[in-house]
């Protein structure tokens, strides 16, 4: 672990404007202005907003006076505004109108860090994690809020709530302990030819914070191709006849689909009903029609490393969709091995509603094989932030901002 230097009391905020925003739309990723158009098309909507506002909201609370340093616009400024903290903007993108890209973000990062930011917190996933990275100066922390469709970095927290509260955190101690953190990103022409092939861009300290920040996604080693083929069996088996199964992505579900005999996408979200493939690669929007006045169930399996089953690579599964299934939305398929290395720690769902995530918790049965089965607890990833942000209180005779 390391110590921050002594920049300690100030706080530095970035938002992508277009993070997440291929995820609902199957395109799984959000790079590149073609992509993003295409997302917008059809039909999707940015979530950074919205995520940000998750964060700042319990940093606001906490340090309702506080400054943040921050770039202009839609880059933070507007975000600090709306949660009714106060913006020091420090960069602004040149070329009112036109879109901002990662170099906005990395010039921002290092005007963050001139600015005196000991912790930079910032909205987006990989490829943002990437740009921030590489504007991150030497002995300035990050914190990632995450908005983005893949998130395979280690650099994030849980869920904004947890992000926000970290930085609450950061604020009422003046510091805290750090641990060096892998920013991870892929290609993702590559990803949506269904290689995912990640690569390690940069180590970069963040917060040490067990169970407020993610772990990187682990892979499924070769050696456990046997056991997933069982789990995949064992899911096969339950199947009813007349109910769609919207089939997520990962490995374990395109083993389904082999067992199915389903020519699926690995990486997309297909539609079964009755051994046939209704629908391949479906957006979210295509979901909802779908699934409309029929029965349904989402068919999910765990990241590895990280425990998530609903908001890392699956956002086509959306709270609205969740909620259109009704009661019992969810069958999860996992090896065992998955949930032992998960060492004890809770399954985790972040849809981005509060309320379908603490429909989702408790315990639920893992498919394991086919006659095994396992009951593992869930979360809701937002939760993870509430003994921080109650504990969170501003030292005597200290100030919460600079």
């Amino acid at each position: 672990m390391h110590e921050p230097d002594e920049r300690r009391t100030v706080i530095g905020f970035l938002v992508n404007p277009v993070a997440g925003v291929g995820g609902p739309a199957g395109l799984v990723g959000s790079d590149g202005q073609d992509v993003q158009r295409e997302a917008i098309a059809r039909g999707a909507v940015p979530r950074s907003a919205e995520r940000a506002a998750g964060a700042l909201a319990v940093l606001a609370r906490a340090h309702p006076e506080a400054e943040i340093v921050t770039a202009g616009g839609a880059l933070g400024e507007d975000a600090v505004r709306a949660a009714g903290l106060v913006p020091r903007v420090v960069y602004s993108a040149p070329g009112a109108g036109r879109p901002t890209s990662g170099e906005d973000t990395r010039l921002a990062t290092v005007a963050l860090g001139v600015a005196g930011a000991s912790l930079v917190l910032f909205t987006g996933g990989d490829g943002t994690a990437r740009d921030v990275a590489a504007g991150l100066a030497p002995g300035i922390a990050a914190l990632g809020v995450p908005a983005g469709v893949k998130m395979y970095s280690a650099c994030f927290a849980v869920a904004p709530a947890a992000a926000g509260a970290l930085a609450a955190e950061w604020l009422a101690r003046g510091t805290l302990p750090t641990r060096d953190a892998e920013v991870l990103d892929l290609d993702e022409r590559l990803l949506r030819e269904g290689r995912p092939e990640p690569r390690l861009f940069a180590l970069v300290p963040v917060p040490s914070a067990p169970g407020r920040t993610q772990a990187r996604k682990a892979a499924t080693p070769a050696s456990e191709t046997d056991a997933v083929h069982r789990a995949a069996v064992g899911v096969v088996a339950q199947l009813l006849p007349g109910v769609r199964y919207l089939l997520g992505p990962g490995g374990t579900l395109a083993e389904v689909a082999r067992v199915l005999g389903i020519p699926a996408t690995p990486l997309g979200v297909d539609i079964v009903e009755d051994g046939r493939l209704i629908a391949r690669d479906a957006s979210e929007s295509q979901v909802l029609a779908a699934i409309a006045g029929r029965a349904s169930k989402a068919v999910v399996t765990v990241i590895g490393g990280q425990g998530f089953l609903l908001g890392r690579g699956n956002q086509q599964l959306s709270a609205r969709v969740i909620d259109a299934i009704g009661a019992d939305p969810v069958i999860v398929v996992a090896t065992e091995q998955k949930l032992i290395d998960l060492a004890g720690r809770p399954l985790l769902v972040d849809s981005g509603d509060a309320s379908v995530d603490a429909r989702l918790a408790g315990h639920i049965r893992i498919t394991t094989g086919p006659a095994t089965a396992s009951i593992y607890p869930v979360e809701a990833a937002a939760s993870t932030s509430r003994t921080t942000e109650t504990d969170v209180t501003t030292p005597e005779g200290a100030s919460p901002c600079v």
